[in-house]
């Protein structure tokens, strides 16, 4: 903690130019993006290059206006209080403090919100890496995808209508961990919409596994969220008076992949009768939805879920913590005792542990999530089961991440407790998980929530120089697509069906292994891909290219 210490006691009060480049209109001609040398489609309406030149040209003259105002003028305490170790709330917040949200507090307007939890910026990297290390580091070209959240005129015109709508009530109770109930959440947003219906702020139900009765707002901002959608849909927290006593319909029956056009023919005389109450609605909407639906599920899980500010701001302390130390890696491991059973896989721990997992599978088998007629080494070698320790280990030690390298740990609890992380401590000593990194007490708050605690470790994982998964799931399905979303941070997805039979093949030489596996994931850093590319992918972890688009600086 010296070096923020002495970093902030070199800082300079702001220039009167520091607070020109503030102003959104002066960063978005300040940031646009840098000049590809590869051939770009701009089939995006983009502003073109002369309108650019004129609008430069017109803000300078206003900006040398303005010095001689602003020599006059008290630098505003919140431009005073930023750093370069600005935790990635404070950063988002100051590039929206004069943005429309934030100037006209008493229009009920419906208006689109422009905030973003962004991670920390990349920083420079030490002359003292060597040329593997450097380039373990490096984060992946970005190709000037920015986001671009441009919804149709017909979309538009729908929304004078929809987001008043003060009939028709949607109600969903969504299940599962934090990230489940993310992709729920966004699903519900959606389902709102297509159905033309106020949407009630949805109900967490109690987690079965780990016990945690958090509600709605326990965890996210319910004011952002219904200020953020409400040129969408209109959010309310709750049933008016004069529906709670009307005729309520409650499906929990829905399969898999289904249209708008299903959901219209299926609920819509139903929503019309009362209010409609849904249930199991986990990863049921199809994914490949119209152009504009596809861009609201983008805005409800980029923009609209914000964290509630002692989760936010925790986690923005946490992830500074490890940022001012350097670059750092952040490992979603799945390593608990419910990912064991669910997955029908063994812990790789020895037969102890095993015997208590098998134990438990059979003792509640409606956990097993996977009913493939497969041995465990058959569901492991076909990539269905996390990674462990030691397979990370050798993994990033492969990919040619230092010894040296900081480490955080997000999840849950490792079955096996330290035992189950002993292979990947000895190999990177440098190891932290958040109760490490919090002081005293800071963590008291959030103890048994685990829907908090998750949400921490997404904070952290966020801002992370690099991000790797262990195994599937919704959080990296998620990090994933916010890290492209805010600039395509760099993100491994290890390829588990092609680098577990190397590990296994004792010809295979260190070097050599760490060669093929580079090889193998140079396409797999989080560089941008088209979500159009491969069938049923998910927009929420491909963003590109309905909710980004090349060469402007568009949000919305």
């Amino acid at each position: 903690m010296a070096k923020a210490k002495n970093f902030k006691n070199t800082e300079t009060s702001p220039s009167p130019f520091n607070f020109l480049i503030s102003v959104p209109t002066f960063t978005s001609l300040l940031f646009l993006p840098t000049k590809n040398t590869r051939k770009q489609n701009h089939s995006s309406s983009c502003t073109s290059s002369s309108t650019l030149l004129l609008l430069s040209l017109f803000f300078t003259i206003a900006s040398l206006s303005l010095l001689l105002l602003l020599h006059s003028i008290p630098i505003s305490e919140n431009f005073n209080s930023l750093s370069p170790t600005s935790s990635p709330l404070e950063l988002a917040s100051f590039s929206t403090l004069l943005s429309s949200d934030n100037v006209d507090d008493h229009n009920d307007k419906p208006k689109l919100s422009t905030s973003v939890i962004m991670p920390l910026p990349i920083r420079g990297l030490s002359r003292n890496f060597s040329e593997k290390e450097r380039e373990f580091w490096k984060q992946p070209e970005r190709e000037d995808y920015v986001p671009c959240l441009e919804f149709g005129i017909e979309y538009r015109k729908a929304s004078a209508k929809i987001s008043k709508e003060k009939r028709r009530f949607l109600m969903v109770v969504v299940s599962g961990g934090l990230n489940q109930q993310k992709v729920q959440i966004v699903d519900a947003v959606v389902i709102a919409r297509i159905l033309e219906a106020s949407l009630v702020v949805p109900v967490l139900q109690v987690n079965m596994i780990w016990g945690d009765d958090s509600e709605f707002s326990d965890i996210f901002d319910v004011e952002h969220f219904k200020k953020t959608l409400q040129a969408d849909v209109r959010v309310v927290s709750s049933l008016p008076s004069t529906h709670r006593v009307s005729k309520q319909s409650v499906e929990s029956e829905i399969p898999f992949n289904v249209s708008p056009g299903w959901i219209r023919a299926k609920f819509f005389k139903k929503i019309n009768e009362g209010v409609l109450i849904l249930k199991g609605l986990d990863s049921k909407l199809s994914k490949n939805l119209p152009p504009d639906l596809q861009k609201l599920r983008c805005k409800v899980a980029f923009h609209a879920l914000k964290f509630v500010a002692p989760i936010q701001e925790l986690g923005n302390r946490l992830a500074k913590r490890m940022w001012i130390e350097g670059p750092y890696i952040a490992i979603h491991l799945r390593l608990e005792k419910d990912v064991w059973i669910r997955t029908g896989c063994l812990t790789g721990l020895g037969p102890t542990y095993d015997k208590i997992i098998i134990h438990y599978r059979k003792s509640n088998p409606e956990f097993l999530t996977g009913r493939l007629n497969l041995t465990s080494n058959q569901r492991r070698l076909a990539g269905l089961c996390p990674l462990n320790a030691l397979e990370i280990a050798r993994f990033l030690k492969a990919l040619g991440a230092p010894s040296s390298a900081r480490i955080y740990y997000a999840g849950g609890g490792p079955f096996g407790g330290a035992r189950a992380l002993q292979p990947l401590k000895a190999e990177f000593s440098n190891l932290v998980t958040k109760e490490m990194l919090a002081r005293d007490g800071e963590l008291s708050p959030f103890l048994n929530k685990s829907s908090a605690l998750a949400a921490i470790d997404y904070i952290v994982s966020l801002s992370s120089d690099v991000s790797i998964p262990s195994h599937g799931g919704n959080m990296a399905k998620l990090l994933q697509g916010h890290r492209a979303y805010v600039g395509h941070r760099k993100f491994i997805k290890p390829n588990k069906r092609a680098i577990l039979p190397l590990f296994e093949d004792a010809m295979i030489s260190e070097a050599e292994l760490g060669t093929v596996i580079r090889k193998l994931h140079g396409r797999s850093q989080g560089q941008p891909e088209l979500r159009t590319n491969k069938r049923d992918r998910d927009v929420l972890a491909y963003p590109v290219p309905e909710c980004m688009c090349r060469g402007c600086r568009r949000i919305f």
